[in-house]
């Protein structure tokens, strides 16, 4: 997910898409724990993409506080 893409979303829409990507993360590492993960860096992907996500949170929380 690029940033430009995460920025349009709304805060919603945001902790929904963060709520989706905690949920895979859990699978995913279900997956790597019985040897059936066949991308693990898949992993990491979505730590970044959360981590984004949240950058963009705080961000539009501070300008909403800015207003």
């Amino acid at each position: 997910m690029k940033i430009e893409e995460i920025i349009e979303l709304t805060p919603k829409e945001l902790l929904a898409r963060k709520k989706e990507l905690s949920a895979e993360i859990f699978n995913l590492r279900i997956q790597k724990q019985s040897g059936q993960l066949e991308r693990p860096h898949l992993i990491r992907v979505a730590r970044r993409n959360i981590a984004r996500i949240e950058t963009v949170l705080s961000r539009k929380a501070g300008a909403e506080i800015a207003k």
